[in-house]
């Protein structure tokens, strides 16, 4: 009596012990899914295209204005300020030497004009005194022969500074123009050059030329954002305004996700600063050089550019974006977690339900992820298979692929 109600007790203790233990199993019911090997990694926005304001060509200056990091600016807004000292002191010069030359020649033309009035009044004496001349010979009739010698050589010496005077006036004429065209193009060679230099320093004050998110770039003498009092010099970047309408994304992958990545691959991002927003794109470029990941570091990472092609919300510049690579995809498949398979005397088996236990099945795998598997051979759909190692005293069969598939498989 005392030995069978034992066995009893001993019986019940075995089916509660089994019943808990299948309890705690995990199962999965096998379906067809869509397959996705997805690399999760970090990036950034950036515009696809900006404009990038620099510092003149031939300049030597130093920042004395700049717009802060970050500033949304309208066309037209002054963004940079240059002091070019040398240029702004050739600029006075010229001005100075540019009066002295107008001064210099309304000088000349004051004198001309005196000498031509002087000259002027000569003829108009020489004139009257041909006058004279003239009038006195109607009375050499009744002169001595000496009288008449004296008023023939006062006539010729009269007609001789009249012919002077004339070839002085058409003379004068002459260096006058030269005189004066002379001193007026070194005037417009003067004008031609302050204007030249009015120029180069008027595009020293940098303006937007349109509508953006102005941003400092970084001064690579410091490391660091361009500062006021930076000096600067011919072509170096100034102020950034990105072009908001097109952007892209630009990921910094290590050497082992760089690998797996390749042109043309979907992504999908998501943006910490807009939690609702979403974007979808694709690799465009794989940098094939890689760079230190820090100064003096011997890790390198590698840059890759991916397109934002359409979103919901275009994120601003700057923004950090989870970027979701689609590595590989294949539709309609069968596809189970990577924890559901189990190796077992060097073959890949997984652990079907049955009624009384489980099956230990091998199985023939295809492209896998991180968490997942595609299974090409030895389970079907709607067959339920367990996500742990049951017990051996719960496996009840173990099945083999046909020896063909198995080859297939080593």
């Amino acid at each position: 009596m005392f030995v069978a109600r034992f066995g009893f007790i001993l019986l019940i203790m075995l089916s509660f012990s089994c019943t808990s233990h299948e309890k705690e199993i995990a199962l999965y019911t096998v379906s067809s899914l869509n397959f996705e090997n997805i690399l999760d990694i970090d990036g950034f926005a950036e515009p696809v295209n900006s404009t990038t304001l620099s510092c003149p060509r031939n300049v030597d200056g130093v920042v004395i204005q700049l717009v802060e990091d970050g500033t949304v600016v309208n066309k037209g807004d002054v963004v940079c300020v240059i002091e070019f000292t040398e240029r702004q002191n050739e600029y006075d010069q010229l001005g100075v030497e540019l009066e002295n030359a107008n001064a210099d020649l309304n000088k000349t033309k004051a004198d001309i004009e005196m000498e031509y009035a002087i000259l002027e009044a000569q003829v108009k004496n020489n004139q009257a005194e041909t006058q004279i001349a003239q009038l006195d010979s109607l009375q050499l009739e009744y002169a001595t022969l000496s009288q008449k010698r004296i008023k023939e050589l006062e006539l010729r010496k009269v007609a001789v500074l009249k012919a002077k005077y004339e070839k002085k006036l058409q003379s004068l004429a002459i260096i006058q123009q030269s005189e004066i065209r002379k001193k007026e193009l070194k005037i417009q060679q003067l004008q031609v050059r302050i204007q030249a230099i009015k120029k180069e320093l008027d595009d020293l004050t940098l303006k937007a030329p349109q509508k953006g998110l102005a941003t400092r770039p970084v001064y690579w003498l410091s490391g660091k954002i361009l500062q006021v009092g930076d000096p600067v010099w011919g072509n170096m970047p100034l102020v950034v305004i990105p072009e908001m309408s097109k952007m892209k994304v630009k990921i910094m992958a290590s050497e082992r996700d760089y690998k797996f990545i390749n042109v043309n691959d979907s992504v999908y991002y998501t943006f910490d600063a807009l939690p609702e927003n979403i974007a979808w794109g694709k690799i465009l470029k794989k940098s094939p050089v890689g760079q230190p990941y820090k100064e003096g570091s011997k890790v390198k990472v590698f840059e890759i550019e991916a397109s934002i092609d359409s979103t919901l919300t275009m994120p601003d510049p700057g923004f950090t974006a989870s970027c979701h690579i689609v590595l590989k995809q294949v539709k309609d498949t069968i596809v189970i977690p990577q924890i559901a398979v189990f190796e077992e005397d060097s073959m890949k088996v997984v652990f079907v339900k049955k009624d009384d236990g489980y099956e230990m099945r091998q199985i023939l795998q295809g492209i896998s992820s991180p968490k997942n598997v595609i299974i090409t051979a030895g389970l079907q759909r709607q067959e339920t298979i367990s996500l742990s190692k049951p017990e051996s005293s719960l496996v009840r069969e173990k099945v083999l692929l046909p020896d063909s598939l198995r080859r297939r498989q080593e």
